[in-house]
């Protein structure tokens, strides 16, 4: 039986770049988002109060039959660990450690702010292809994308909801939180603490030469690009293009920072500064060395 940890997070933020650079581990798979946390829904639905089958459906049942989905969606995978991915999985950290008691929730994030610009430039560069992610007068402006996407039931704001309850939960010391300029700035070291996180011995990745992309996915959704992972991994400052009134309403989002009623493990570097619109004034000083990178476990709810 393979062991199962999980990834999720915010779009944008890595998770697509964690899961490159984890399968360059023979024992590992991981991939983008699958559709396991959608089927798992769907079969709650069915066996829940209110259904005709749920007194058919007790407890025990329901355990095995959501235990099933997973062998069963992943039998043609012959890896030892499998991650899978989706952001609904922040929001059903309880269901999971039930099913998966050892289980690990990596949660990759970024400034908020950061996230709808890098969408916002994924939409921009298709000027001819009207993606799913937007319906009707929702695409008039980057004011209403934006304001759109952030929708506690939509990409960025189901994301970000759905995170803040795993991070506060009892069961958040299954939760590590990997911060994305870090990871992208500094892999080799983040990669070791993601490993002793879920408990497996070190492996030596290749950074320099990553390899995932899935057009038909990306296609399917009308925004060619959102899954391709550079083949190096790196960070690249860059000017944002949203308006700044827009920026900053979304620049002070970043809850994670702050861990003191959080019992989840945090991978990050405090910052002096963290409200320049300009995507790299945080970034990690050159000469910093391992000792300033760590993982933290919170106290909170102790």
């Amino acid at each position: 039986m393979p062991t199962f940890h999980f990834i999720s997070g915010l779009p944008r933020s890595g998770s697509t770049m964690l899961s490159a650079i984890l399968r360059q581990n023979p024992r590992f798979h991981a991939s983008v988002s699958s559709p396991v946390g959608s089927l798992l829904e769907g079969i709650l639905g069915q066996v829940s109060a209110g259904s005709e089958f749920a007194s058919q459906v007790n407890l025990t049942k329901r355990r095995a039959i959501l235990k099933g989905l997973f062998d069963s969606y992943y039998s043609d995978v012959d890896r030892e660990v499998i991650f899978d991915t989706n952001r609904l999985w922040s929001a059903k950290l309880s269901t999971l450690l039930d099913l998966f008691p050892n289980a690990k929730i990596i949660a990759t994030v970024r400034n908020v702010a950061w996230v709808m610009d890098s969408l916002e430039r994924l939409y921009r560069a298709h000027p001819f292809e009207h993606t799913r992610l937007f319906s009707g007068g929702e695409r008039s402006t980057v004011y209403t994308r934006v304001e759109a996407l952030g929708q506690r039931n939509r990409l960025v704001g189901l994301g970000w909801s759905a995170l803040k309850e795993a991070f506060y939960s009892e069961q958040g010391h299954s939760l590590l939180v990997v911060d994305y300029d870090i990871l992208a700035q500094r892999p080799r070291e983040v990669l070791p603490l993601i490993y002793q996180f879920i408990g497996e011995p070190p492996f030596a990745h290749d950074f320099d030469h990553l390899e995932f992309d899935t057009p038909e996915y990306d296609d399917g959704l009308g925004l060619k690009g959102l899954h391709k992972v550079r083949s190096q991994v790196g960070f690249a400052p860059r000017q944002t293009i949203l308006p700044p009134d827009l920026f900053d309403q979304y620049d002070h989002l970043s809850f994670w920072k702050d861990t003191t009623a959080s019992r989840a493990h945090v991978i990050m570097i405090k910052s002096e500064d963290d409200n320049s619109r300009k995507e790299g004034k945080n970034a990690l000083p050159a000469q910093s060395g391992p000792a300033d990178l760590l993982m933290g476990e919170a106290d909170g709810g102790k």
